[in-house]
């Protein structure tokens, strides 16, 4: 891109570029001039906006955490309706299938971003943990619908789904999981819980 080119979105252009790069390559492919070459842009724009890679490691962690964060109000926000099995295969593969398991690699290879990382979030796996918690969120709302057994533990219950999910969709450079292999996951753990 020309020198002196206005970008749109700059820093969104860039995320999704980092994006792209680590699920296509993984996280050793990522580096400040293959995102912005992906992005079509001259390097320089990477810093200036983020004060260094990490930095900019750090904020894209940051922003996907939001994706899925979105993601988990809208399965808050279907809590009675549908099923729960298809509820959460649904939110399990939206949350697999782009951002999850490339963040929680690029998370695992880069020491200083995790150290960055646990300035903000001291605990689990960014994405992951937040993911859980919306999943135990949504499972506490379908107790109180009736739809899952009030004696079920619905942290333990969102926990084996994340980790679960994650085993299935970790290897990148497979074919994804077909949604009826997810749905079969979902429903083995949720086993007894599931009201009739």
């Amino acid at each position: 891109m020309p020198t002196g080119v206005a970008i749109r979105d700059a820093r969104e252009q860039l995320f999704d570029a980092a994006e792209r790069i680590l699920l296509r390559d993984g996280p050793s492919g990522l580096t400040s001039r293959s995102v912005t070459a992906e992005a079509g842009c001259a390097k320089g724009v990477l810093h200036r906006h983020f004060a260094d890679f990490d930095g900019f490691l750090a904020e894209l962690v940051e922003d996907r955490i939001v994706r899925v964060e979105r993601l988990g109000a809208a399965l808050r926000d279907r809590a009675g309706e549908a099923t729960v099995p298809g509820n959460l295969t649904e939110a399990l593969t939206a949350v697999f299938e782009t951002v999850a398991v490339a963040i929680v690699s690029l998370v695992t290879y880069r020491d200083e971003l995790r150290a960055r990382l646990r300035q903000r979030r001291p605990v689990g796996v960014p994405v992951l943990t937040e993911a859980t918690e919306l999943i135990a969120g949504y499972l506490a709302a379908e107790v109180g619908n009736g739809r899952l057994a009030a004696t079920c533990d619905t942290d333990l219950l969102a926990r084996t789904l994340i980790g679960s999910g994650h085993l299935l969709f970790a290897d990148r450079t497979a074919a994804r999981p077909e949604t009826e292999a997810v749905h079969a996951m979902v429903t083995a753990i949720l086993g007894g819980a599931l009201t009739p």
